[in-house]
């Protein structure tokens, strides 16, 4: 495959296939002779009266976009709308004030003392934190929703998983250069995000402090899909570098087909924490399973190796039911994800330059119209260029299922953070009377951090986690279950139960966050 064309194919038709391979290995007998990553977790960690005007221009959201915009990728769109709260809008791009310097701290003073340990369990300067918790890392999984609305309307199971898995590797792209840690939602923290021109809202809470566990559900707006899971990753220090360890299912079920998909995220690792640049990998087999076809996409997140060869690179197989390998996904999770045929692929693999430019003038032939004009692909169009050339080698007759956005030009003193990152703290005056008094953006170390204060930022962190302790302790005292909404029977957001797909220990959207009932939430901030 490092032989092959870098090309910008998007697509090529399935037939003739077998003639291309046959071309290939004749070619193949005659020519015998020629022969860096994001961030690590951390998850430890309004009143009753409300404007009926601005609940409704909150909740009205349901049809309001158009199919057709969220089936395109936003990521090249100007969303400069009619202002609407928390839904279409002209977002900010930048934040109050730029990152920190962590270069007058030392990391090594502190890390020190917690070699082999779980970082879960330690209190951490607030000089590694980016301004955002965990809970809002988690709402990153939908920067790339178009490819879900993408997969409701493909007739191919396939084809729908194909769509899955770039969903999948996308959720994790936004890792890349996130080195700083997020906050630890609070106990009873929640996270919730509503827009329209994505076509999702979405929900998530803290729902245990030992271990710490982050429950998420999402769904589109149109009630096409649901998106839901349970995560406690667990991070360890290992001298030079921090490495988290995903724990916890995740789960995307479309009702349209009565398909369920059920996936957990790679394994991730930062390096040279104490001394040179940071960098990050993630690694790992990822499982996706269709529950109703049978059909499962198996994703080597290939780790970094000697020389750096496969640094960030993605590769596995789509097999149906009865294990056959129906489509090869390739690329790398900081760039570009493409499917090609598998026979296509493993060909490639094994020839030199001239083949593979061989079996590029075939597939171009076969995709041909009647004039002898290249076809144009439909999956590229509404996908943007990125601003940097890609480094992922392109087979011929490959589709392109997913690329990047560009980090926006400010990203650097943002905390590397996206554009999509950039919005998720963000509080506009219409919020205000209707966000859950437990809302991660109403935290004040965050906003400290967020607005340039880094003193204030430790002072409310610290007390934030003593009011924490001081009140585990008095619930321990009286042995009263935590309830996110006092005085209500099995009054949560979230029920800690079985996945039906699974039958494995997960934690189930309980409903009714959306009525606006806050008047019995805690006071946590």
């Amino acid at each position: 495959m490092d032989g092959a064309q870098k090309s910008d194919v998007s697509e090529s038709p399935a037939e003739g296939t077998a003639d291309v391979l046959d071309d290939l290995q004749t070619l193949e007998v005659r020519d015998n002779s020629s022969s860096d990553e994001d961030e690590f977790y951390d998850a430890d960690s309004y009143a009753e009266s409300v404007s009926v005007k601005a609940l409704q221009r909150f909740s009205n959201c349901s049809a309001e976009s158009s199919d057709s915009a969220r089936m395109s990728d936003p990521g090249a769109q100007d969303n400069g709308e009619e202002s609407h709260a928390n839904g279409i809008k002209k977002r900010r791009t930048s934040l109050p004030a730029p990152m920190f310097s962590r270069s007058n701290f030392s990391i090594w003073s502190f890390l020190r003392r917690c070699i082999g340990m779980e970082l879960s369990k330690i209190t951490m300067p607030v000089i590694f934190n980016e301004p955002l918790s965990f809970l809002q890392r988690l709402c990153e999984y939908m920067e790339h929703t178009y490819l879900i609305h993408k997969a409701n309307t493909s007739s191919s199971s396939i084809e729908r998983m194909q769509c899955v898995a770039a969903f999948a590797v996308s959720a994790v792209a936004s890792n890349w250069e996130r080195t700083g840690k997020p906050f630890n939602p609070l106990l009873g923290e929640t996270y919730e995000m509503v827009r329209e021109d994505l076509g999702f809202r979405l929900v998530s809470e803290q729902v245990s402090h030992h271990p710490p566990i982050s429950a998420f559900f999402a769904e589109g707006l149109n009630k096409d899909f649901v998106f839901h899971g349970s995560v406690y990753p667990k991070l360890k220090f290992w001298g030079k570098s921090v490495e988290a360890e995903p724990r916890g299912i995740i789960t995307l079920e479309l009702p349209r087909y009565g398909e369920a998909y059920t996936w957990t995220n790679p394994s991730c690792c930062v390096h040279n924490v104490i001394v040179g640049k940071l960098w990050i990998e993630q690694y790992g087999t990822v499982e996706i399973t269709n529950h109703k076809t049978g059909d499962k996409c198996i994703l080597t997140f290939k780790p970094c190796g000697l020389f750096g060869k496969e640094l960030h690179k993605v590769e596995g197989y789509i097999l149906d039911k009865n294990k056959k390998k129906v489509s090869v996904i390739y690329g790398k999770w900081t760039e570009v994800l493409w499917s090609v045929d598998p026979g296509i692929y493993e060909v490639g693999k094994k020839n030199d330059k001239k083949s593979t430019e061989k079996l590029a003038k075939l597939v171009a032939a076969e995709s041909s119209g009647p004039s002898g004009q290249q076809a144009e692909a439909d999956e590229a169009d509404d996908i943007p260029t990125p601003e940097v050339p890609e480094t992922v080698t392109v087979l011929p007759g490959s589709k392109l299922l997913w690329r990047v956005h560009p980090r926006p030009a400010n990203s650097t003193q943002m905390y590397n953070f996206t554009s999509f990152a950039l919005t998720l703290n963000e509080m506009e005056k219409e919020m205000e009377g209707l966000l859950a008094p437990t809302d991660c953006r109403l935290r004040p170390d965050m906003k400290a951090m967020e607005q340039g204060d880094i003193d204030l930022a430790g002072e409310e962190k610290n007390r934030l986690e003593e009011k924490q302790r001081a009140a585990r302790k008095q619930r321990a005292k009286t042995e009263e279950e935590w309830h996110t909404r006092q005085n209500i029977p099995n009054g949560r957001w979230f029920r800690q139960d079985l996945n039906p797909h699974t039958s494995t220990a997960d934690w189930i959207y309980a409903g009714n966050y959306f009525d606006r009932r806050y008047e019995n939430c805690p006071n946590i901030f």
